[in-house]
């Protein structure tokens, strides 16, 4: 009998199959520290434990991505260890902020099953909800990928694919308990822009960019604890190139876009999103934002900005998204639309 788990192949999967994932994960401060480390981010509340107290959150919450990128990481091993890529993202709240000495463990359930034409591959859908050790929902969201064949003789299974929501509703948005702008900092911020000063349909370039390293984004994909082949062994891919992980891609647009969205301070719903290309070392990776459109909330002096944010390799200044045949723009890396809170 085998005691090693080599990862579940798109004809073990089950629709309404529920998966407990392994290896509950607490944070700590040295995720906080490494974040910072690895990604050049800057946004105040995860950043100053002073000002986070002075917008009622105290202790100051580490960065939204640190939570999703924790938990998703739990359901690799069983979601997507032999994956080809990570498609997409939708539904996804933020329930509370993450802080340290949280406790994460991940549970999925798969809401839908799509072979592939070439009867080599199929997508798997789930719904992945992270809870903390109190057995609260913190984090929770849909994703699909597309995994390996075992045999690809196997018969395909009934073709199901779940109706996901174009965007988490405004009022369906959580605030977290106890935020107040009314004290808020601009100058320790880093920039007075607020949520009245962002037009629908404003796009803004982010200007700075990071070239990709291997060592940088296998470390972070470890922090994680994602195993995903692709990202470390080169004999996962024909290509012989490790594959960064999308969450990666991720992180690094969140922090490129302090230059110009500082004030876009904490992330409370991926309404959507799609890894578009590939991304490998040596790669270098800007980002720019377009303002799909505002909210207001039920919290005095909050407002909450939909951001589409777009991840290039190479910066655009032009800031194309799709060309004219309606596809992604050769050197698009990552399509997120996303809901931020900014003091009004």
């Amino acid at each position: 009998m085998t005691k090693t788990n080599p990862g579940n192949f798109f004809e073990d999967f089950e629709l309404g199959q529920v998966i407990h994932h392994a290896t509950p994960r607490t944070v700590t401060e040295g995720d906080r520290a490494l974040y910072g480390a690895i990604y050049p981010t800057r946004f105040a509340i995860p950043s100053s434990a002073a000002f986070a107290a002075s917008v009622g959150l105290e202790p100051a919450p580490v960065e939204e991505l640190i939570g999703f990128h924790i938990a998703f990481g739990k359901t690799v091993p069983d979601v997507s260890l032999n994956a080809v890529a990570n498609l997409g993202y939708a539904e996804c709240r933020f329930h509370r902020p993450v802080r340290v000495g949280d406790t994460l463990r991940t549970s999925s359930e798969v809401i839908g099953l799509k072979e592939n034409s070439n009867g080599k591959t199929g997508v798997v859908y789930v719904r992945s909800t992270a809870t903390d050790e109190h057995a609260e929902v913190v984090i929770d969201w849909a994703r699909w990928v597309m995994v390996h064949k075992r045999d690809h003789a196997a018969s395909a299974p009934e073709t199901v694919v779940p109706e996901l929501a174009d965007v988490v509703a405004p009022e369906d948005l959580i605030v977290p308990e106890g935020l107040d702008f009314a004290g808020y900092d601009d100058v320790a911020a880093g920039a007075p822009h607020r949520w009245a000063d962002y037009e629908v349909g404003e796009r803004i370039d982010h200007v700075d960019g990071v070239t990709l390293t291997d060592a940088e984004h296998m470390m972070a994909t470890r922090l994680w604890q994602n195993t995903a082949k692709v990202h470390f062994n080169t004999e996962a891919r024909p290509d012989g190139e490790r594959l960064v992980y999308g969450g990666h891609i991720i992180s690094l647009a969140r922090a490129l876009s302090f230059n110009g969205l500082a004030n876009a301070q904490l992330i409370v719903a991926i309404n959507a999103g799609a890894h578009t290309a590939p991304a490998f070392a040596g790669d270098t990776v800007c980002a720019w934002s377009e303002v799909l459109d505002r909210a207001e909330t039920s919290t005095p002096g909050v407002g909450a900005l939909r951001l589409r944010l777009v991840a290039t390799k190479g910066r655009d200044e032009s800031m194309t998204l799709r060309g004219e045949d309606g596809k992604y723009a050769p050197g698009v890396l990552l399509d997120l639309d996303l809901w931020a809170l900014c003091p009004r």
